[in-house]
C-alpha cells in the first residue's frame, strides 16, 4: 500500500476512531513498507515491554526485534500503525499480506489448503498499561481491516500463544483476552497453529511455544 492508500483509509476510519473524546488526544501515525524504518527501534521498545508481560513472557533483544521487524520494512503490503501521545510511543499494531510474512505463519493455511495471499495476517498490538480500555485495542483492528480490505484480502488472522489455566507465571486475577477478540468478530481456529521458539523470562535458555490462529471473514 503507498502512503496515499494509507491515507486513504485513515481518512475512512477517523470518525470512528476519534468519536470518543478521550482517543482526540492520541496520533495514528500508519507507516508502509519502508517507512517503517526510522521507527523500528521505537516498535521494537514497546514489543519488548509488553511481551515481557504474561502471557509472552518473552525476553528478547533490540537486535531481534530489529530482525523482526524488518520483514514488514520490506514487504510491500505492509502496515504499522503507532500510536503516540505527544512525542511518547505508547503503542503499536502491523499487519502483512500472510504470503509475505513469516513462512512459519502461512504453513498451516497451505496445509489446509487456504489461499495466504487472501489472508492478512495481524501481528501484533502492543500498548502501555496505562492506554489500555481507551478504545485503542480496537481501533487497531479497524484500521488492519481496512488495509486488509484494500489489499483485496477476504479473512484477517492473528495467533496468541496458548497457556494452561494453572501456568506457574498467571498473575492473580488475570483476563484472557478471548472474549474481546470475539467481540471484534474473531473465532478461534485449534485446527490452525504455529510453533515458534523463544526465551522466557525464567528460561534458561529457548523453548518452543504453540500458538493459536483466530480468522474473521471480511464483509
Amino acid at each position: 500500500m503507498t502512503p496515499s492508500m494509507a491515507s486513504a483509509f485513515q481518512t475512512t476510519l477517523l470518525s470512528k476512531v476519534f468519536a470518543e473524546p478521550i482517543m482526540q488526544q492520541f496520533h495514528f501515525l500508519h507507516l508502509s513498507s519502508r517507512e517503517i524504518y526510522p521507527w523500528i527501534e521505537a516498535v521494537g521498545n514497546l514489543r519488548l515491554r509488553v511481551f515481557r508481560e504474561y502471557p509472552y513472557l518473552y525476553e528478547g533483544t533490540l537486535d531481534e526485534e530489529r530482525h523482526y521487524l524488518s520483514t514488514y520494512a520490506e514487504a510491500p503490503t505492509s502496515l504499522i500503525v503507532l500510536v503516540k501521545d505527544g512525542e511518547n510511543a505508547v503503542g503499536a499494531t502491523t499487519c502483512v499480506r500472510m504470503n509475505e510474512g513469516d513462512a512459519a505463519f502461512a504453513a498451516s493455511f497451505e496445509k489446509a489448503g487456504m489461499d495466504v495471499s487472501k489472508v492478512c495476517y495481524l501481528g501484533e498490538s502492543v500498548l502501555l498499561p496505562a492506554y489500555r480500555g481507551q478504545g485503542i485495542g480496537k481501533a487497531f483492528f479497524q484500521y488492519r481491516e481496512e488495509h486488509a480490505r484494500q489489499l483485496g484480502c477476504t479473512i484477517t488472522a492473528f495467533c496468541a500463544v496458548d497457556r494452561p489455566s494453572d501456568h506457574p507465571s498467571r498473575p492473580e486475577g488475570h483476563r484472557p483476552l478471548d472474549a474481546f477478540w470475539q467481540a471484534q468478530g474473531y473465532e478461534k481456529h485449534p485446527e490452525l497453529q504455529a510453533t515458534f521458539v523463544w526465551k522466557e523470562i525464567h528460561e534458561s535458555s529457548e523453548s518452543p511455544k504453540t500458538l493459536t490462529f483466530w480468522l474473521k471473514t471480511l464483509a
